[in-house]
């Protein structure tokens, strides 16, 4: 090219003289008209809601001075109210084949989340495996959870008082130490009326099949099969 680009311009003088240079070579070639509403020396733009400078990629402030107003939570209650999350409402259920649960709320589906049993869980007495049902949901949902109040629904009479009963066996003492971590309260809710947890728990889980060993005859005439084949095609 003429005016000679071959090397970074070394300073921004240098390079006000590159632009002027490419930008006589677009008028003269008669394209400057597609540049000619175009800025150029802009010290930031605004892009996606974000400020680009010399400086580098930055948060427009417009978009953050409400928060960065925002007088810092002290309290749990304050806490929700910034973070604005509503109580919870898990419903599970358990049976000999699964786990299941679901995640509410404002009354919409977050969540559903169905676990098949584990061999030594088969084992396992209707109460424990109601419980486990619980101590499954609280695992697997506890980004959501923890920190806040939430409402769990079981068809197992029984689980409403297990924080009452004074003989537990070693897995259900476990298992009330991780519910002791959350704020929740545990509620009988008609199995019947639970009816998606209800599904998952009983959802089964195809094996997928595994070939051990294959067996192919092939016989010494395929070749001219094949061309038979191709000919009648």
């Amino acid at each position: 090219m003429p005016f000679g680009l071959t090397n970074a311009p070394a300073d921004k003088k240098e390079h006000e003289e590159h632009l002027k240079a490419i930008l006589e070579l677009l008028k003269k070639e008669k394209l400057y008209a597609k540049f000619s509403k175009c800025e150029f020396w802009i010290p930031k733009v605004q892009f996606l809601d974000h400020v680009i400078d010399s400086r580098g990629i930055h948060m427009d402030p417009a978009k953050i001075e409400y928060i960065k107003d925002w007088a810092s939570p002290k309290t749990p209650t304050e806490i929700r109210q910034f973070l604005g999350s509503e109580d919870f409402v898990v419903y599970c259920d358990a049976s000999h084949k699964g786990l299941g649960a679901v995640l509410m709320q404002r009354e919409k589906v977050i969540a559903y989340a169905s676990q098949q049993l584990k061999v030594h869980e088969k084992n396992y007495t209707t109460h424990d495996l109601e419980l486990g049902s619980v101590v499954f949901a609280l695992k697997i949902w506890r980004h959501y959870l923890y920190g806040t109040r939430c409402t769990v629904f079981t068809d197992h009479k029984s689980l409403q008082h297990i924080l009452d009963q004074k003989e537990l066996n070693m897995r259900q003492r476990h298992w009330l130490e991780l519910l002791s971590d959350y704020d929740c309260d545990i509620r009988y809710h008609l199995g019947k009326a639970n009816i998606v947890a209800n599904a998952l728990s009983r959802k089964e889980r195809i094996e997928p099949l595994r070939v051990r060993a294959l067996v192919m005859t092939i016989g010494l005439d395929l070749p001219k099969r094949i061309l038979e084949v191709q000919i009648e095609a």
